[in-house]
């Protein structure tokens, strides 16, 4: 995803230079943060208490799934949030605006765009920065949990791995704002346009409409918004962002962002064509600051993934464990058959003794085997009760960390070294445009110096006439 990332932006600036020739563009020039914050702390307060309520329900199906009834409800209600958080967004990145006061409209358009990317993408990203690198790492362990209020445990993981609550969330985030972007888009104009009409008929009777000419009909329809086409830039901004940051972890995402756009398209073709006012055309060199943008969520999504795969994912662990303590430590392989012991390695002992007293079981595990348990297991590198520093971290917590982080470096510069290879090798120009460009050069360099020669001979003419003429006059 990061090298199509690139190649994506790269083809974009041929494709740009070619849309400015041919609109005769290229020379152109253009005269001229803390509720985020508490709105995320309130979803984690929110998931801390309602997985301790699901986890006590009377059905058993909720008991059972209280961990994902837990993340569904929460991404649900974070949805909202952040649907209510983006109208008030819009208003604080348009005072803002105005107060820096700008010099020129072209200032004013990148200040503004730049405060209501960071807004938005900050209130889209932020539950799921949590979930991807924060969930579930600062929680203790069993017989010294970290509580909430000295009263509520802080969320962990789903036993799989973090990576199914991040999914979840991703998908169903993605899912839910692509269908009201698009209802918003189509439906707003829709019953706006059914309002007008309605309004139209009450004043002038059911017959009057038929008798009106068509600009009168264009006129009822719905203005475009006071940005122009910013909410698009914006929707199509954040989509990028959203598939390409944490693609590791939800792969779906661009097979969902293509299905979505497939559809857009259509209904903004007919919601140009049929609800909205025509549009009143501007020139544009290009998109602006978008394309800045653009790079920098490039950039911000290697980052992201090589943390995704090093840190929220098991890879790095079960490598760790096949090289270095699995069957075929010292051999260099790293098959299936290396993986055997794998899920025990990853597990450490607990003395059920050791329990804080609001975390004692209920029963003693008698039912299950006959006699009461001593020990549990749980998730995590931690020495067992017995050893010398009980349930201190071991050796292989301390080589699976190395590991991440030697990760984390290879992965980015690799990465970003092939990233500006790619950069280096694709021509912003594309051939037949450059070819273009040079005869058109050519070509205007060469009327010049025609129309300059033209000048020089006709003066000289003028030159000649006026000294034969100046020589008359004398005897």
């Amino acid at each position: 995803m990061a090298v199509w990332a690139t190649v994506f932006l790269e083809f974009w600036k041929r494709r740009r230079a070619v849309i400015a020739y041919d609109w005769d563009l290229i020379d152109w020039e253009e005269e001229e943060i803390c509720v985020v914050i508490a709105a995320v702390f309130g979803i984690v307060i929110y998931r801390v208490v309602t997985v301790s309520t699901f986890a006590a329900f009377k059905w058993a199906l909720i008991r059972n799934n209280s961990q994902v009834a837990t993340t569904g409800t929460a991404v649900c209600i974070n949805f909202c949030i952040i649907m209510l958080l983006n109208v008030l967004y819009e208003k604080v990145a348009l005072l803002l605006t105005n107060l820096e006061q700008p010099r020129t409209e072209s200032e004013w358009e990148n200040s503004f765009t730049l405060k209501m990317f960071l807004f938005q993408f900050v209130n889209l990203n932020s539950s799921t920065f949590y979930i991807a690198f924060f969930l579930g790492r600062f929680t203790g362990h069993p017989g010294a949990y970290l509580r909430l209020i000295n009263r509520w445990r802080l969320e962990e993981c789903h036993p799989s791995g973090c990576l199914i609550d991040l999914c979840m969330q991703m998908g169903i985030i993605m899912v839910l704002k692509q269908t009201w972007n698009n209802f918003m888009e189509l439906g707003y104009p829709l019953i706006q346009n059914w309002w007008t009409r309605r309004k139209v008929r009450q004043e002038h009777g059911p017959e009057r409409k038929i008798s009106f000419p068509q600009w009168e009909k264009d006129y009822n329809l719905q203005p475009m918004n006071a940005y122009g086409l910013f909410d698009e830039y914006l929707e199509m901004i954040l989509q990028f962002g959203f598939t390409t940051i944490f693609v590791a972890a939800f792969p779906l995402a661009p097979l969902l962002a293509l299905l979505n756009n497939i559809i857009e398209i259509r209904l903004d073709a007919y919601k140009f064509v049929t609800q909205w006012r025509r549009p009143l055309a501007s020139r544009a060199k290009d998109i602006g600051i978008w394309y800045g943008i653009l790079e920098g969520i490039g950039i911000l999504s290697v980052i992201t993934n090589a943390f995704v795969i090093a840190i929220t994912s098991d890879f790095i662990p079960r490598l760790v464990y096949a090289y270095k303590y699995g069957p075929c430590a010292g051999q260099g392989e790293a098959g299936q058959k290396c993986m055997v012991g794998y899920v025990n390695a990853s597990l450490s002992v607990f003395r059920i003794s050791d329990f804080e007293n609001r975390s004692e079981p209920e029963s003693d595990g008698s039912e299950f085997s006959g006699t009461p348990l001593k020990y549990c297991r749980y998730r995590d590198y931690r020495d067992p009760p017995h050893s010398l520093v009980p349930y201190g971290y071991t050796l292989q917590f301390w080589h699976v960390l190395a590991a991440r982080l030697a990760f984390i470096i290879v992965f980015e510069h690799l990465v970003f070294c092939i990233k500006h290879l790619i950069s280096y090798l694709i021509p912003d120009l594309p051939k037949d445009l450059r070819d273009r460009m040079r005869r058109e050069k050519y070509l205007i360099q060469e009327m010049m110096y025609e129309a300059e020669l033209e000048r020089l001979q006709k003066e000289r003419k003028e030159r000649k006439k006026n000294g034969k003429a100046h020589h008359n006059e004398w005897p």
